[in-house]
């Protein structure tokens, strides 16, 4: 291929001393004045034009520029874009730099041009030459088929070649192609949902050479078909395989979600079973889980873990009667304990005379709730309604009444507590998805409270019963849903140890410290 810029070097003496600004030119001689004739012009300013109108398709302006044209200069050309399935095409005068920069003149009536070919099955750039000789006071286009490429001479063409493209592929964070047949029925909800986001990738790979042939025989590829670059997402196929162990002999529909704390890496999406997927779609009441949101808002308000509080059996709020699970009565108790044993009767009290609706909104806010989450397959956002009286603010302050949330949802606010921040999450890497990916801190002395809050629960609360390795931190939930004198409840669990926070939904399965919270200790006990 010709080189992209003429030879550097120093200008040399001019070969042609009478050319100057006017068009006749008196040279003293021996025998008088002779008047020479003066060459319009510069190659440069004849490779403008020329350039120009070849990027205009306007053959006529190019031939009118060339120094004896072929009869089919025009077909050449035409056939040369058809050839290469060109739809747009500009070409314009390389120019170099340098203190020195060289000159047609210099470089022997050579001028050097950069191509840009466009078109549905191509994008190529390359550098040509044109090479100029000088005619009838005139500079014009020495042309030649290598003109059009450095490669091309008669009898010789350049052609776009479709290859039959790999279909894309989908990763796991260490590589394992994971849209294949035998990947977890959880995993392909998951490429199914890549699909509806980034249709286009999928679609049929369009993979394409350039070949130079010598007739219809092939001389050599120019240019080698691209690949099609993978999608890669954040699962961890190690903490999946431990997300659908732990689902094993659950018998109503159930799902798991696990993060990456710091980051807001989806690790793991577990479905049981199939069909929909609730980890990301499902809207549930988050019951009790809710209650860190709340606890973020009253300690951020003044409370601190060690405050004295009460829990009766029963309170009426608003005009309603609130209970706690099995209207157990707890007395005089911290803020901490009332927090492990789950007292609704506390926090519903505690957040209508301290907190308000406002205020309790904006901290949902903080948790995410209200804002749009795109971690790259489609996925709901949690709803924190504005409460609209004292009995609604109670209820919202439990997880209850008109508050809405995905195990996704609730997994990310597990894991601002275990990291500090809230992080949005996210499933694809180097993919655009639309979402602001800016942490959202938390407020220091809340985090320094919640790590306390949440270990209790395990250690000392609602899920003590159960076995979780040490370092557990979570809140159990049981959310009631429907009616009735004691409706139907969904089993929630959400917690994390170390960089790994995750949510447990068990629909319709009652208490979330009998099902829920055994189901996280067995993911954490299995995770590698």
């Amino acid at each position: 291929m010709a080189p992209q810029t003429g030879t550097i070097r120093r200008p040399r003496s001019r070969r042609w001393p009478w050319i100057t600004a006017g068009l006749l030119v008196p040279l003293v001689a021996a025998g008088g004045v002779i008047w020479a004739l003066r060459t319009q012009g510069s190659p440069e300013e004849t490779a403008d034009r020329y350039l120009a109108a070849w990027t205009a398709q306007d053959y006529a302006g190019m031939r009118a520029l060339v120094d004896d044209p072929p009869a089919d200069f025009e077909a050449r050309h035409k056939r040369f874009h058809a050839d290469l399935k060109v739809t747009e095409a500009t070409f314009r005068r390389h120019v170099p730099t340098g203190v020195f920069a060289a000159t047609a003149e210099d470089t022997g009536g050579v001028v050097t041009f950069k191509a840009r070919l466009s078109g549905r099955q191509l994008d190529w750039d390359y550098g040509g030459e044109l090479r100029f000789v000088e005619r009838d006071r005139m500079w014009k286009v020495a042309w030649s088929p290598a003109a059009m490429h450095p490669l091309l001479k008669a009898g010789r063409s350049l052609r776009v070649v479709e290859e039959k493209g790999d279909p894309l592929r989908v990763l796991a964070a260490d590589g394992t192609p994971v849209n294949t047949p035998d990947a977890p029925g959880s995993v392909q909800q998951l490429v199914e949902g890549l699909k509806e986001t980034y249709p286009d990738r999928f679609k049929a790979p369009g993979r394409y050479r350039i070949d130079l042939y010598e007739g219809n025989e092939l001389i050599k590829t120019v240019v080698e078909a691209g690949g099609n670059r993978p999608i890669k997402t954040t699962l961890d196929l190690a903490v999946h395989r431990a997300g659908a162990a732990s689902l094993e002999g659950v018998r109503k529909p159930a799902s798991l979600v696990a993060l990456r704390a710091s980051t807001g890496e989806i690790l793991a999406v577990v479905n049981k079973p199939g069909g929909f997927n609730r980890a990301l779609l499902g809207k549930y009441p988050p019951g009790s889980t809710f209650k860190v949101v709340t606890a973020s808002a009253l300690v951020a308000g003044g409370v601190s873990p060690g405050e004295q509080v009460t829990c009766p059996a029963e309170k009426n709020i608003g005009g309603f009667p609130f209970h706690n699970a099995g209207f157990k009565d707890y007395g005089a108790l911290t803020f901490q304990e009332a927090f492990a044993h789950s007292c609704n009767t506390t926090f519903g009290e505690m957040s209508v005379a301290s907190l308000g609706g406002e205020r309790l909104a904006e901290v949902a806010r903080s948790f995410g709730f209200g804002t749009a989450i795109t971690p790259g397959v489609p996925a709901v956002r949690a709803e924190f309604p504005d409460p609209k009286d004292d009995t609604d603010l109670a209820s919202a302050s439990i997880g209850q009444g008109r508050v809405l949330a995905s195990p996704l949802n609730m997994a990310s606010v597990a894991a601002a507590v275990a990291s500090g921040a809230w992080v949005p999450p996210r499933l694809v890497i180097d993919e655009p998805t639309g979402q602001d990916s800016r942490p959202r801190p938390l407020e220091p002395a809340v985090v320094s409270a919640l790590r306390k809050l949440m270990p209790a629960v395990v250690t000392d609360g609602t899920a003590h019963a159960v076995r979780f390795p040490a370092g557990t931190a979570g809140k159990t939930g049981t959310a009631e849903y429907g009616s009735g004198k004691e409706p139907p409840a969904h089993s929630w669990f959400i917690g994390y140890k170390g960089d790994v926070a995750f949510a447990v939904i068990v629909e319709g399965a009652g208490a979330g410290s009998a099902v829920a919270a055994p189901v996280a200790a067995r993911f954490l006990n299995a995770l590698p």
